[in-house]
């Protein structure tokens, strides 16, 4: 690796490191309201929700990253954008989900994460995600490896999709044209098994751990995908768009698998979004 390479390297596991104390700091913060069932307000519809425990988190992250980090850009689910500007495909740019499984939180069930991604130059490099209520800690950089409480972690050795434990979401818009139902009743008819947890970033951390085989959904946003895609990628599995090329966070897509079934994920997808209008929204 050149010097330059390595200097990069460096800079991005100092990185990781202020992103792990934030993230544990953010969680501590969540703890505060988890189990009190909070008062929760609607974002755009009786779907989507913010408690004063993702303000108060992202408030958090945000002012700790940019002391930190005073030159890169940080952007926050809940409104927050500081530095010099989102520069599509250029740059270092955070990406924060201060609490990712909002629902999951509000009702007192315990997954739900801070998430904390980096991109640079558009491509997610560092993620940290952080399960206070159960006690995981998840991080990785892409070329440097991924860790969960400490422990090196990668996917599992599936390698045919009958065999394969699979996860995805479902957008909070209510839309029938992008409920993602025929991609789940494809899968439940193709996979061994099928699961919907709540937290997108847990969704792909549990995927670098092998705990779980794919995980695919789309119609989120950059602050859901980018760390946990990092995460995955750094494990030594596959996150990219739906059909197959190279992850995207703004698309607000992701396929992310062990490796092994990538390409049988992706063409079945594939296969739904040609029955149904030959592309995904």
């Amino acid at each position: 690796m050149s010097a330059a390479g390595l200097l990069a390297r460096e800079e991005l596991q100092r990185a990781r490191e202020v992103a792990e104390a934030v993230a544990r700091d953010a969680g501590r913060v969540l703890l505060e309201g988890w189990g009190t069932r909070p008062a929760v307000e609607f974002k755009t519809d009786d779907i989507d929700l913010v408690t004063e425990f993702d303000r108060r988190s992202e408030a958090l992250i945000v002012s700790r990253l940019a002391a930190a980090f005073p030159r890169d850009t940080i952007v926050g689910e809940e409104g927050s954008e500081v530095g010099p500007g989102r520069r599509r495909g250029g740059g270092r740019v955070w990406y924060v989900d201060p609490l990712d499984g909002t629902t999951n939180f509000s009702h007192g069930f315990p997954l739900f994460s801070v998430s904390i991604g980096l991109t640079v130059d558009g491509r997610a490099e560092l993620g940290v995600v952080e399960a206070p209520a159960v006690g995981w800690s998840f991080s990785g950089v892409v070329g440097a490896g991924a860790r969960w409480n400490g422990r090196d972690i990668s996917p599992s050795s599936a390698t045919e999709l009958k065999r394969a434990l699979v996860v995805t979401g479902f957008p909070y818009a209510r839309n029938p044209a992008q409920d993602n139902l025929a991609e789940w009743a494809a899968l439940v008819a193709a996979a061994q098994g099928t699961r919907r947890l709540g937290s997108a970033a847990l969704d792909l951390c549990f995927v670098a751990c092998g705990w779980l085989d794919a995980y695919w959904e789309r119609m989120l946003h950059p602050w859901d995908l980018v760390a946990g895609a990092a995460i995955v990628n750094a494990a030594g599995g596959r996150a990219t768009e739906l059909d197959g090329t190279p992850f995207d966070g703004e698309t607000g897509r992701v396929l992310a698998t062990n490796g092994p079934i990538h390409d049988q994920m992706s063409a079945l997808l594939r296969q739904v979004a040609a029955s149904s209008g030959g592309a995904w929204p």
